[in-house]
């Protein structure tokens, strides 16, 4: 995959992240929990690697035999697992040495012919295995009387000692404050992918990489929990220390695989757990169709499992009453149910899936669980329908038909009934569960509490405000976000509720200019189909409202860049919003974000002359 993106974004709310996390350590115990995690990716490897080798040989090109196989396939593992040590392996190509063994002079006029066995004749190769021993032909042949020291401020051999002020600088920089926040990013660039974890510093609208972890495939969805998940390690899962909370990020991916990582562990090399992978006596490997001579190979679609996903992972949602459950949705047409506290690396079908819901004829985009009700899940599909039912009796489920693909769906965490769900087509719809059909074929369109007309293009991204009431943000492939303000009033005849929908900013999260904001200023409900749009944030693919502040948005999308909106930086959007910040208890004072509210980075590889941390133009 080409091009960079951010997929996805997660904040972490204040307080929550260690004030000094800490350094990733490779120890035995660390090595037997990978291990134990990494067992399929080495049987597919060696599938793999296999199937190669017999190919190569059908075709009279293969000079390996099963020993070079397998040794091989030892190299890459022992270079996966230990970063490449060098003296691990040997080069044992017959020819190696053959190299310029005697230079030519340059006054020679005729070259010298020799043989290949002449030229090796001088190392002595016959007699190479018989040294005796009292020959103390190495540097290092008196190295067991070498002193091991606990560290290098007590070896006498060692001049430049360990710098206290250097480690406490280095601490000092991973400091993560408890004022400050943590934003978790999907990001791809070009064929890398990797979670990048930012700090954002509200009062002094500062925004910085905190540090990084790499991911094996494409990122798709995010999900914070606090529920530290049961690792292989022994040691880890008996720790005296281990208080049942911590903090982590599950990251669904291409692979039918989620992992989930420690926030609070700098330069990890591995998850703390994987779910969904197979038993490792059935072959995680997609079967190629046709006999490959054609430019692209397609892959049959995997048949379903009950224990794992056989198909990427779209959707993550952590329940945060039952605390260790964690819901996923898939292309591969189902929502299944993670128990966290079972270890995922348990053969037999015991680490798998807790459960597993085929409710869906096609691609499952979106799950939620209702956080008033902590046993009821909300779906949204390709199917073109949204269900809700008890996972403990998904048979007794409600649904809608929508019309079009769901892109995203949120529960309304104000009403314990409604849900709004973002489609393809760029409209937010608002339902109340109890007036759904239960009927399992649902085929004409149910009728919604309203209807917005959001974006121009598909309205990718949706999230609702859970400190004021009645206030949504969504993003869509027009490159725009907006903010909305929803308002219910009485019926003077004493029928339903009018609902009054309207738009309270909208902004282009790439322009940074003057210009823009005066008119934001001046029309506050405008958009920014505007002929003064200077610059693109992109298609917006994630926004999220952060869990701290009531008017501060997340976004991010295919132009790669994190963006930060105050909106409550525009004094009409504070105007809007002012009843409902009062009800809420929330006061905000007008502070300096930047230019219009927007806090960012420069893209990677660039770099910002005043580094004023607003972003800047381009």
């Amino acid at each position: 995959m080409s091009g960079s993106l951010i997929s996805a974004v997660s904040w972490v709310k204040r307080g929550v992240a260690l004030q000094n996390p800490s350094q990733y350590v490779l120890d035995d115990h660390e090595l037997e929990r990978v291990s134990a995690l990494a067992r399929i990716e080495l049987e597919d490897a060696q599938v793999e690697l296999k199937r190669a080798h017999e190919a190569a040989k059908s075709m009279g090109k293969s000079d390996l035999d099963e020993e070079d196989v397998e040794s091989d396939l030892e190299v890459e593992v022992i270079e996966g697992d230990k970063n490449g040590d060098e003296d691990d392996w040997v080069d044992e190509d017959e020819d190696a040495m053959d190299v310029d063994s005697d230079a030519p002079s340059k006054k020679a006029t005729t070259p010298k012919v020799t043989t290949k066995d002449d030229d090796l004749s001088q190392y002595n190769l016959d007699d190479y295995d018989n040294d005796t021993p009292g020959d103390n032909i190495s540097h290092f042949s008196n190295i067991n009387n070498i002193a091991l020291y606990k560290n290098n401020d007590e070896d006498p051999y060692i001049t430049l000692k360990d710098d206290e002020d250097q480690g406490e600088m280095e601490r000092a920089e991973l400091e993560v404050l408890p004022s400050d926040n943590l934003l978790v990013v999907a990001k791809t660039e070009d064929e890398t992918s990797q979670l990048e974890i930012y700090v954002y510093e509200e009062s002094e609208a500062n925004l910085y990489v905190h540090h990084d972890l790499m991911l094996p495939n494409f990122p798709l969805c995010l999900e914070w929990l606090d529920f530290p998940p049961t690792s292989s390690s022994s040691s880890m899962n008996n720790d005296p220390t281990n208080s049942g909370f911590g903090n982590y990020i599950a990251v669904g991916t291409l692979d039918p695989e989620i992992e989930i990582w420690s926030l609070d562990i700098v330069e990890a090399m591995y998850p703390n757990s994987v779910l969904g992978r197979p038993d490792k006596t059935k072959a995680h490997i997609p079967l190629p169709l046709g006999t490959g001579k054609k430019k692209k190979k397609k892959t049959k679609s995997r048949q379903a499992e009950k224990a794992y996903h056989v198909d990427a992972v779209l959707a993550l949602s952590w329940n945060k009453k039952q605390r260790n459950l964690l819901a996923s949705a898939s292309a591969d047409k189902t929502v299944k149910l993670w128990d966290l506290s079972r270890d995922p690396t348990i053969s037999g079908g015991e680490g798998g899936a807790l459960r597993s819901f085929d409710v869906h004829k096609d691609k499952v985009q979106g799950v939620q669980w209702n956080e008033m009700d902590p046993a009821v899940l909300l779906t949204g599909s390709y199917d073109r329908t949204v269900r809700t039912f008890d996972s403990r009796a998904p048979e007794g489920g409600v649904g809608a038909f929508l019309g079009s693909d769901v892109e995203a769906l949120r529960w309304d965490p104000w009403n314990e009934s409604g849900f709004y769900v973002s489609l393809e087509n760029g409209l937010v719809l608002n339902f109340d569960a109890r007036t759904l059909s239960s009927s399992s074929n649902l085929s004409q369109p149910s009728p919604a509490r309203f209807t917005l007309q959001a974006h121009d293009g598909a309205a990718s991204a949706l999230d609702v405000n859970p400190h004021i009431k009645g206030c949504i943000v969504t993003g869509g492939s027009d490159k725009l976000v907006k903010v909305w303000n929803i308002e219910a009033s009485e019926n003077s005849k004493g029928g339903k509720n009018n609902i009054n929908v309207s738009l309270v900013q909208s902004r282009d999260l790439g322009v940074v200019c003057i210009l823009s904001d005066l008119f934001f200023i001046d029309f506050p409900n405008a958009s920014l189909d505007h002929p003064h749009s200077l610059a693109s944030q992109g298609k917006v693919f994630s926004t999220s409202f952060s869990p701290d502040s009531p008017l501060t948005v997340a976004a991010g999308g295919s132009k790669a860049k994190l963006q930060i909106w105050d909106v409550a930086s525009n004094a009409a959007a504070r105007k809007a919003l002012g009843g409902k910040l009062r009800e809420a208890g929330k006061v905000l004072s007008e502070r300096n974000t930047g230019e219009g509210g927007v806090v960012g980075l420069v893209s990677d590889g660039e770099e910002s002359d005043d580094d004023d941390g607003d972003g800047g133009d381009e």
